[in-house]
C-alpha cells in the first residue's frame, strides 16, 4: 500500500470539469474523477494556506484556536505518526510559506524538497531590479493613489525568480510534478510510501506560458496583469482588466491539469496506479470579484473560497465514479491516511477518516460543515442553508452585528442575504455553531 497526495493550490471547485465546469480544459482531472470516490460537499475548514495544511496535518479544527502561524512543539503531525510506523515518507512542494523559518511544515518527514521561487520568496536576491522593469510595467497595476509597494515588490521578486523560464517545463507546478516522481523513482522499494505533493499553483502570480493563455482575448490591449493588488475590484480593475485576470487563472488551471495528469501518468508506468491510495483536492478557492473583492483580500467565507473539489482513487478502484454527498473537510485528511496504513489517529484528533464514506461502512461525519477566519468569521452550511457569522468589525463592509443567511440550494453564489426574512432559521444555525465550537477541545 502507498498514499499519494497532490495539493494545487487555490482551485476553484467550479473551475474543474468534473465539477459541472463547460469552457476550462481540465483532461486530468475529468478522468481522475471517473477511477474516483469523488465528493460534491468538501470544504476547507479553516483559511487561508497555511491554516489549512495545519488541520490537514494534526486532523483537528483550526479557525476557533490558530490563525496563521508555525506548528506547535505539541502538536502530532501526519508524517511524524507514519514516521513511528516505518512509512518512508517525502514532502515535495513549492510553496514557499511551509518554507519560512520556524513554520516546522516538514517535521516528520525523511525526505523534503522545498522548490524555490514561487510569489514572494527571496530566492534570486543578485538581479538588479531594472532587468525586470519592462516586464513590471506589463504584468502590474497600482492601486488608485499609487501607495502600493507590496505588490509591486512581490512582483518584481517573482519576475526575477522565473526570468530564465522558456516553457511550461520550467514552471513551479512541473518542477514539483518531475521532483516528485524521481523520489518515487529512487526508492528500491516501492511499498509504504507516503508522498505529500503540495503544488502551489493555480495560486497567483496567474502567469499562464503558451499555448495555456488559450482564455484570454486575443484582442485584449490592457496590462496582462498577473499579480493584482488584493481588495475591492470596484475603483482598482476594468470590467476588461478583471476578465483578463480570470482568463489567466483559468490558463494556469489547464496548466496545472496537464501536469498532475504527467503525475498520473508517471504513476502508472512506475506499476503503482492500483495499489496506492491516491487523493486529489485543494486547499481553497479563489475570489474573483465574486462578492467584490479579487483574491484573498478579506475574511469571506463565500462559497467560492471554501468549497473546494476532493478526489480519492482507492487500490483496485472501489468507488470509482460514484458521488458523495456527505461533508467532508480539510481536519478527516490526516485520519483517511492514517487509516489508509492501517494506523490509529492520535486522540485529540477531531476528523475522521473518510474511507469509510466511500466503503460503505459509514452514512456520515458530520451534518454541517463548520468553517472559518482566525477571530475573524465564522460559517455554518448544510445543503440548503448557509450562515456567516462577523466576529470583527474591521472587516471590509461587515459587522458583527449583522450576520448574514444565504439558501444556497436557490441562491449557491450567495448573492441575496435573506436573515431578515428566517431570522430564526438563522438564531439555530448560530446556536448549533456555536455550540459546536464550544464543545471542540
Amino acid at each position: 500500500m502507498n498514499v499519494f497526495v497532490a495539493i494545487t493550490d487555490s482551485l476553484r471547485i467550479d473551475h474543474v470539469g468534473a465539477y459541472g465546469n463547460d469552457w476550462i480544459k481540465t483532461p486530468s482531472f475529468d478522468k481522475f474523477a471517473t477511477e474516483s470516490a469523488v465528493f460534491d460537499y468538501a470544504y476547507t475548514e479553516g483559511l487561508p494556506t497555511l491554516p489549512t495544511r495545519t488541520a490537514m496535518f494534526t486532523g483537528r479544527f483550526t479557525f476557533p484556536f490558530r490563525g496563521w502561524q508555525r506548528m506547535e512543539p505539541d502538536d502530532v503531525l501526519l508524517a511524524e505518526v507514519l514516521w513511528d510506523k516505518g512509512v518512508r515518507s517525502a514532502l515535495v512542494t513549492d510553496c514557499y510559506h511551509m518554507h519560512k523559518a520556524s513554520m516546522a511544515y516538514e517535521r516528520g518527514f525523511d525526505f523534503v524538497q522545498f522548490i524555490r521561487g514561487q510569489e514572494t520568496d527571496p530566492y534570486i536576491v543578485d538581479m538588479d531590479d531594472s532587468v525586470v522593469q519592462e516586464e513590471l510595467l506589463n504584468t502590474y497595476k497600482p492601486d488608485a493613489e499609487g501607495k502600493d509597494t507590496r505588490i509591486k515588490g512581490s512582483q518584481t521578486q517573482y519576475l526575477k525568480n522565473t526570468h530564465h523560464w522558456k516553457s511550461d517545463e520550467d514552471h513551479f507546478v512541473a518542477q514539483v510534478v518531475k521532483a516528485s516522481l524521481k523520489w518515487i523513482e529512487e526508492q528500491a522499494k516501492k511499498d509504504n510510501l507516503f508522498l505529500w505533493m503540495d503544488c502551489f499553483d493555480p495560486h497567483e502570480p496567474w502567469d499562464p506560458c503558451p499555448p495555456f493563455d488559450m482564455y484570454t482575448d486575443p484582442n485584449y490591449k490592457g496590462i496582462n496583469l498577473t499579480q493584482p493588488i488584493p481588495g475591492p475590484v470596484e475603483g482598482y480593475l476594468t470590467d476588461e482588466e478583471l476578465n483578463h485576470v480570470f482568463k489567466n487563472y483559468a490558463g494556469e488551471v489547464s496548466l496545472v491539469d496537464k501536469w498532475i495528469g504527467i503525475f498520473f501518468d508517471g504513476l502508472k508506468d512506475m506499476g503503482l496506479w492500483d495499489n496506492s491510495l491516491i487523493i486529489h483536492t485543494t486547499d481553497h478557492g479563489e475570489p474573483f470579484g465574486d462578492h467584490g473583492i479579487i483574491r484573498k483580500a478579506q475574511p469571506y467565507p463565500y462559497e467560492e473560497l471554501v468549497h473546494i473539489p476532493w478526489m480519492v482513487r482507492l487500490p483496485g478502484g472501489e468507488g470509482a465514479g460514484k458521488r458523495f454527498d456527505q461533508f467532508i473537510e480539510t481536519c478527516d485528511m490526516m485520519p483517511t491516511v492514517l487509516d489508509a496504513f492501517g494506523v490509529r489517529k492520535p486522540r485529540r484528533t477531531h476528523g475522521e477518516s473518510i474511507l469509510p464514506l466511500i466503503k460503505g461502512e459509514k452514512e456520515k461525519i458530520r451534518d454541517y460543515a463548520y468553517i472559518g477566519h482566525y477571530q475573524q468569521s465564522w460559517r455554518i452550511s448544510d445543503r440548503e442553508w448557509c450562515y456567516i457569522k462577523w466576529l470583527d468589525d474591521n472587516i471590509l463592509n461587515k459587522s458583527k452585528d449583522a450576520p448574514e443567511l444565504y439558501n444556497i440550494k436557490d441562491d449557491p453564489t450567495e448573492q441575496n442575504n435573506i436573515i431578515d426574512d428566517n431570522k430564526e432559521r438563522a438564531a439555530e444555525l448560530d446556536a448549533k455553531l456555536c455550540e459546536f465550537v464550544k464543545k471542540l477541545r
